[in-house]
């Protein structure tokens, strides 16, 4: 039964912290009783197994009882899918006969009527997955009520990044079976707006791309960073004009400071007056994004504003898995409260963020909700590297690629992993590939390379080397990978999943992870 109508859905953004807590832990008990525990076989066998039931969970401190998922209890047994439908909501005919919700509903509406909502609320109907970069894609599966709900946040991020109905917006975000798109096709159709989708690089190229940015005059853009970036340098190489632009939304990458002051420069250079860049964080578990508001430019942004009603946010000790309080960094764990189709509970996503949660009003639009502030690295992304006679060097690839993003002189890069003669018996190599954004002196920009790397991380590349914007965008795979590769691991297979395995050994697991 959908909780929409709800005092915490109605004022989802404007409602102070204890009352959120307070409606949220509602909410979950309600969610967890009438939807996940019936029906989900993962979840029902894991509260059984600890001994779990929800009337024994009477505090948040009780709800830490409850033990993490990952990644890894999602990946199926090869050949069989058994693993990931364990998560998905299958309703019992029986249970769902019983309830007293379900026979008022065959008053009113007749059998008919009520079979056909129970279908919406439970019948999977779209299919997303994990990008597979690091594990096998994992499916995750939608129902029309998923839907509903992904038309819900699609609004919501729209009201947040204060766009306007009336506006033009261009979805540039690849035509695949990954939230973003789908995130970005809802938000239009969530807020009645123009919404017209390219596809990306893979559907109609660069090409394509500038073309209808040139032809449509968005008020509006929403893509990958590295994408929109080549598109937009493309744009301004051909003297297209893009006078209407006034927002830029992001996803599915990072966005330093350093990004949107690129981004910022190429808009001044199509015509376009003040253009506001804002970031996304979602992702394929949660089913949905949450998007940073309006900042002044040079202004720390507000967070990602977070949808209280729909979703649990919790920060963890990374090591130990405890809450942590506000504002103190942590590992994102995620829980959804009204989703159907595939269902986690206490995702833990492997995401840290620098600054925490916060319930205070945001600085910039006011809004009284939960945010997650500051920046957002993966665990995956520190890696154990062999350099020289350093050996096992934990490298924080989310301190390098911050450092080139931030180096304004720097148009494209990618950093690249490779064993040193291609043997795997050498040490490491880091190699620094660059297609500088001006006209510079290359032993200067290479100096001052070396130079940031080596305050950020105490080692620096073995090599730069400079390339072509074309060459660069091949190198990156742009318009032809999901995502544009921004650091590569070339060293042999059985090398980097060592590497891989290591780090992951390094980083402590809470006992109910």
């Amino acid at each position: 039964m959908s909780t929409r109508n709800s005092r915490l859905a109605g004022n989802w953004d404007r409602l102070d912290r204890d009352t959120v807590r307070d409606l949220q832990w509602k909410r979950l008990k309600r969610y967890l009783a009438t939807a996940v525990l019936p029906f989900s076989k993962h979840h029902g066998r894991l509260f059984a197994k600890h001994g779990i039931r929800v009337e024994d969970l009477r505090t948040w401190d009780d709800w830490e009882r409850v033990p993490f998922s990952s990644k890894r209890d999602l990946i199926a047994i090869p050949g069989s899918s058994a693993k990931t439908r364990d998560f998905v909501l299958i309703p019992d005919e029986a249970v769902l006969k019983r309830r007293l919700s379900t026979v008022l509903g065959a008053l009113r509406h007749g059998p008919r009527g009520v079979k056909k909502r129970l279908e919406a609320e439970f019948r999977p109907i779209l299919m997303t997955s994990t990008t597979g970069r690091s594990t096998e894609p994992v499916p995750f599966l939608y129902t029309q009520h998923d839907l509903d709900n992904l038309a819900i946040t699609g609004r919501r991020l729209m009201e947040i990044c204060d766009s306007r109905a009336d506006w033009r917006h261009l979805n540039l975000f690849p035509f695949a079976p990954h939230l973003a798109f789908w995130q970005a096709h809802y938000a239009g159709l969530g807020y009645n707006s123009f919404c017209l989708s390219t596809g990306g690089g893979k559907v109609m190229g660069t090409d394509g791309n500038v073309r209808l940015l040139e032809k449509i005059e968005p008020d509006a853009l929403i893509g990958m960073p590295t994408f929109l970036y080549h598109v937009l340098r493309e744009a301004v190489a051909r003297g297209v004009e893009s006078p209407n632009l006034k927002r830029i939304v992001l996803g599915g990458e990072k966005v330093p400071e350093g990004m949107r002051r690129k981004l910022r420069a190429l808009c001044a250079d199509l015509g376009a007056g003040e253009v506001n860049i804002m970031a996304t964080y979602g992702m394929t578990e949660a089913k949905m994004a949450w998007p940073e508001c309006p900042a002044p430019e040079g202004a720390e942004p507000g967070g990602y504003h977070l949808y209280p009603d729909l979703g649990l946010v919790e920060v963890v000790d990374p090591e130990s898995g405890r809450v942590v309080p506000d504002g103190e960094p942590g590992e994102v764990v995620f829980t959804p409260l009204d989703a159907r189709g595939s269902v986690v509970l206490r995702y833990r996503t492997g995401d840290l963020i620098s600054g925490g949660l916060h319930h205070e009003p945001c600085p910039h639009c006011g809004r009284t909700l939960p945010r997650l502030v500051g920046r957002i690295s993966r665990v995956s992304d520190v890696r154990r590297l062999n350099i020289d006679k350093i050996k096992g060097t934990l490298v924080n690839f989310n301190d390098l690629e911050n450092v080139l993003d931030d180096m304004d002189s720097i148009g494209a890069w990618q950093i690249e992993i490779r064993k040193r003669n291609d043997d795997p018996l050498e040490s490491d190599e880091l190699v620094v590939h660059i297609a500088p954004a001006e006209r510079t002196d290359r032993d200067t920009l290479t100096r001052a390379i070396r130079k940031r790397f080596l305050e950020s991380t105490e080692i620096s590349p073995n090599r730069v080397e400079f390339h072509d914007v074309e060459a660069m965008r091949e190198m990156q795979g742009v318009g032809e990978k999901l995502k544009e590769e921004k650091v590569v691991d070339h060293r042999p297979k059985s090398v980097a999943s060592e590497s891989e395995a290591a780090n992951r050994d390094s980083t402590p697991t809470p006992q109910n992870a």
